[in-house]
Parts: structure tokens; sequence; C-alpha cells
């Protein structure tokens, strides 16, 4: 089984080393970005210091959907950048759904997992969803 190592981070997750796992992703050229990398074989690097939010929705943060949460976030955080096609969000959610099935979740709660992020991951995948500048107060 794969694993990855984490600490808490100030209501997040952060990555405390690197995290190295084969995809179906297959870019034209590599992408590499500050903590993601991933190369024209499918092979993706999450690299130490990355922050994530963990599993989102209605859901506890369990053991067997961490690494799936990560590998989803980092996936569909090329996607915002538009680094990754939006066509490749079915690739991505299907590996989540075998990511956190291969880390021992039960059956029927990663099939409503792959539901929710099929129906609604589309929110996520908004560019404004992560590059609107806010002011305050």
């Amino acid at each position: 089984m794969k694993t990855i190592k984490y600490i808490r981070w100030y209501g997040c997750y952060k990555l405390y080393e690197d995290y190295v796992v084969q995809t179906n992703l297959r870019p034209e050229q590599a992408i590499e970005t500050r903590y993601i990398l991933l190369f024209v074989d499918g092979l993706l690097t999450i690299k130490k210091g990355y922050v994530w939010d963990g599993p989102s929705g209605p859901t506890f943060n369990t053991p067997s959907s961490m690494r799936g949460s990560l590998g989803h976030d980092a996936k569909y955080q090329l996607i915002r950048m538009l680094l990754l096609n939006y066509q490749l969000k079915a690739i991505v959610d299907q590996e989540l759904y075998n990511d956190i099935r291969e880390d021992g979740m039960w059956k029927w709660r990663a099939k409503l997992w792959l539901k929710s992020v099929k129906a609604f991951g589309y929110l996520s995948l908004s560019q404004d969803a992560e590059s609107k500048v806010l002011t305050a107060p």
C-alpha cells in the first residue's frame, strides 16, 4: 500500500515528504509548478510542503481518504491553472476512487465520493475558485 506522511497545518494538512505516484494522465509536455510535477509518462510528484484542505464536503477525514484527497486536490489544481485539460477530470475523479478503495475505504462510501466529484467537482475547477484576490477589511 502506498502511504503519505503529513502534518496538520493551521486547519489544513501539509505534506511532510515528497509523494510520488504513477497516474493515467499523459500531458503533452512535463508540467512543473512549485509543488507539483507531472511528467509525460504520467509520473506525479507532489513535493514536501504542499498544503491541501483534505477531503471536501460533508465527510470525515479518515486515513482511507487522505492520500486520495491529496492527489485529487493537486490534479484539480493543475486543471484550474489550465496546465491540464478539463477533459481529464473524468480520469482524475476515477483515480480518486481507485486510491480511496486501495486505502481501504468501504465500497459504498467510495462510490458516493465518486458520484459527488462527478456531479459537483466542476465547482472546484473554476479559475475563480483559487485566483480571486481578497481584501480585508
